[in-house]
Order: structure tokens, then sequence, then C-alpha cells
């Protein structure tokens, strides 16, 4: 569960905004809404090992290393309104 904002309590917990809170497998909750609040709440299979590089994250290194070249060769979208700055793989 992500709460993007507001107040939420599982349990008496605090759940704090700007956290994903992550649960056992099966696990039974209730969740009261102390403000207005907007959560997200995701579910499924573990994704499995992934590998962070930069600003990339992949279960598999050769994505990463693909999204590298991508990014020295400039071919990913530019930012809205932001497109004069150029940040260069450390």
């Amino acid at each position: 569960m992500y709460l993007a904002k507001g107040s939420v309590t599982s349990r008496g917990t605090p759940i704090e905004e700007f956290t994903m809170a992550i649960l056992e497998p099966g696990a039974e909750v209730t969740l009261e809404a102390v403000s207005d609040c907007r959560l997200a709440v995701i579910g499924g299979e573990k994704l499995g090992e992934r590998f962070i590089e930069w600003n990339f994250v992949s279960s598999r290194k050769e994505r990463i290393a693909q999204a590298k070249a991508d990014w020295k060769a400039r071919r990913f979208d530019t930012v809205p309104g932001d497109d004069k700055e150029f940040i260069p793989l450390p």
C-alpha cells in the first residue's frame, strides 16, 4: 500500500505519507482513514531480483545497459518545458 496523501492507520499503527507499506502474503488488513487520503493498493506475485544503476531499474542487467546506451544517445523523450538541460550519466 502506498499512501500518497493524508493519514491512515492499520491496527492502530500509522502509515506515514509517501510510504510504501508491505504486507505479508495472506495478511488480513483493516485500514482506517484518519483524514482525507489518497492510497494505492498494489498486489500480485513478487517481482523477483531487481538491479539498479543510476535512474534505471530492471530485472535484467542487459536492459539497464541498453537504457544507458539510449540515454547517452538521447533517445529518451525530454521533459516538456525542460528540454534545454541534459544530465549525463555519472
